[in-house]
């Protein structure tokens, strides 16, 4: 006999000042359902969890909650009135009994209960609201972006956690890692629609993809109706006039479906633009240190060379002095001891955490207009975009902005805006070195693929803090994990490499079994390897990835092949035959770097007997 649902909406529709927001929305939420809520910024999905909590009344529709079903909402900016520190509003409506529960999630999340709550930043705020919802053990909770402001560490704790809960749950989340290895069934709010999935995320870009695909074929072929039926009504109406006006309203009929169906919003259309070329040595630190008081951050002496073309990721829980490292390999900050050479002809674009170079008070505009370096002489409407003046407002479409928003203040942006703000003003300018602190925060899924693609193929180098694993995976060429120890250690390619060098099982961090040696400079230049001894482990890794890396650059190289064999590609776009070629040229070299460097390895291994 099947269990009865914990909730349901019917028949639910709520917009927002005449502009409905979503409509006509059916849900049913049964024991155990682990759902995954996506959408793309500003599509509802927030609101939809509130109206889900009952914190939002519905302008039509009902919600019905099972008795006894108690359903908990992680609060994004909790009211904190009347309590002295977190702890004591986290523990509100807990019995003395089920405190442990409490302490056992703030370890879990990293957060102090002690904390006061006037002090408390936005990121201890929302752990606090986390930590409040886990222990009181809600029958349904409803999780929004449960991720961000937290470590990969904490991270992981909260998907083991949530992997062996008995309630069910619904998360709006854009870390794809958690989605794919939790989510038993997608809700996709779009355009005002809710569609539910019955499998994972892994298969939901699949499932929108053909709804899409069946959506433009509905519309090509009620075109083709309209198109039809206009020529008709032009050409034959006069002698047929009594005779057809039931196809005359037909015809009126399809033209008001077409005028009513809501165009998909597009991708922004962003671009990161390489400036002129660095030097090859990019940055190289030597033997430096740093520390704050008894704060340490590189007890160890660090040493590091990074080479033009590589995406170096900073990895390690929160406040281990991630961003700190990265300030001061480009020289915004001195180390304490050794010293960091920059190369020759560096163009950096800094995209920070923060937001700290936002002013909330300023509109969009000013945002734009503001800046000094994208400031277009005696013109207070447009701004220059690599080198190109272009109209602030057309330069704001191209990041999903409408024009009613320019004249509006930061403040009122959501945060995957603030972000989407952040990089228009970097990617306005040539660059040639990028510095990402957490650019993934707030951003939708479909923006996260465009910013993967394009910091994957930027003819630059990138230095990448992040907590996102797979963003990780998709873009790093090499990690530095710092683990609160006063290291940081280097580690060939992304998050799943420097698990495996690690010698860890299931993505669990667990601490060496022995101290790690002195990490010396590192480079993505091959090393020969030494005759006479076998290969360590990071070398026997290395040596089965190469295949890998060596078949995709050969299928980079084909593709560009492909696009340079287009004889009217330099007339048309010679900024575009200028950087395939360029980037040929480097994937040509790097691949005989692979092959030279699989060559060594492989004769390593044969000399020291080794399958």
């Amino acid at each position: 006999m099947a269990s009865a649902p914990l909730l349901q909406l019917s028949d639910v529709s709520l917009g927002f000042g005449g502009r409905p927001l979503f409509a006509h929305v059916d849900l049913v939420i049964q024991p155990g359902d682990r759902l995954a809520l996506v959408g793309r910024n500003g599509s509802g999905k927030s609101t939809l969890l509130k109206v889900i909590a009952g914190l939002i009344e519905p302008d039509s529709g009902s919600r019905s909650v099972a008795p006894g079903v108690r359903v908990g909402y992680m609060e994004q900016d909790p009211d904190l009135t009347g309590f002295a520190t977190l702890g004591e509003w986290a523990a509100a409506g807990l019995e003395p009994s089920e405190r442990w529960r409490l302490e056992a999630a703030a370890g879990g999340l990293k957060f102090d209960p002690a904390t006061p709550c006037a002090s408390a930043s936005g990121g201890e705020r929302r752990r606090a609201a986390l930590a409040r919802l886990l222990a009181g053990e809600p029958e349904l909770m409803l999780l929004d972006e449960p991720t961000n402001h937290l470590d990969i560490e904490a991270i992981q704790w909260l998907e083991d956690r949530l992997s062996t809960t008995r309630a069910a749950w619904v998360m709006i989340s854009h870390d794809r890692a958690i989605l794919n290895h939790l989510s038993r069934a997608v809700l996709w709010l779009d355009r005002g629609t809710l569609r539910r999935l019955d499998q994972g995320f892994a298969a939901f870009e699949e499932w929108r993809d053909r709804l899409w695909a069946e959506e433009d074929a509905a519309a090509h072929k009620l075109d083709r109706r309209i198109k039809a039926e206009a020529r008709w009504a032009v050409e034959g109406i006069s002698a047929r006039r009594r005779r057809n006006q039931g196809r005359l309203r037909r015809l009126q009929e399809m033209r008001a479906e077409r005028a009513a169906r809501i165009r998909r919003q597009g991708t922004a259309a962003m671009d990161f633009e390489a400036g002129p070329r660095s030097g090859r040595r990019v940055i190289e630190a030597r033997e430096i240190t740093k520390r704050y008081g008894e704060k340490v951050i590189l007890g160890e002496p660090f040493s590091i060379r990074i080479m033009r073309g590589e995406r170096v990721a900073f990895v390690g829980p929160n406040g281990v002095g991630k961003t700190t490292l990265v300030r001061m390999l480009i020289g915004k900050e001195p180390p304490d001891t050794g010293e960091v050479i920059l190369g020759e002809g560096l163009q950096m674009a800094i995209f920070d955490q923060n937001r700290a170079s936002l002013d909330p008070d300023a509109t969009l505009w000013e945002s734009l207009t503001g800046d000094k370096a994208m400031r277009v002489s005696g013109r207070s409407d447009q701004v220059m975009v690599r080198t190109q003046p272009r109209h602030v407002v057309s330069y704001l479409k191209d990041f999903l902005f409408t024009e009613e928003q320019a004249r509006q203040p930061v403040r009122a942006l959501s945060g995957g805006e603030k972000a989407r703000l952040l990089l228009a003003r970097i990617m306005a300018q040539p660059a040639n070195l990028l510095v990402l602190d957490e650019p993934t925060n707030d951003l939708d899924l479909e923006t996260l693929d465009l910013l993967q693609e394009l910091v994957a193929d930027f003819d630059g180098t990138v230095l990448l803090v992040s907590h996102d694993r797979d963003f990780i995976d998709r873009v790093a060429t090499t990690t530095v994990a710092m683990e609160g120890d006063g290291r940081a250690t280097i580690y060939a390619g992304g998050w799943s490499d420097y698990i495996a060098q690690r010698g860890e099982r299931g993505g669990r961090q667990e601490k060496p079994k022995q101290k790690a040696a002195k990490p010396k400079a590192a480079s993505a230049e091959s090393r020969p390897a030494r005759a006479g001894r076998g290969l360590s482990f990071t070398e026997r890794h290395r040596l089965e990835k190469l295949p890998e890396e060596i078949a995709r650059l050969e299928a980079e190289i084909s593709k560009l092949s492909e696009l340079l064999s287009d004889p009217e590609l330099y007339s048309r776009d010679p900024q575009k035959f200028a950087r395939a070629s360029e980037a040929l040229a480097a994937r040509q070299k790097a691949l005989s770097a692979a092959e030279e460097e699989w060559l060594a390895l492989a004769e390593k291994a044969e000399a020291a007997g080794e399958d």
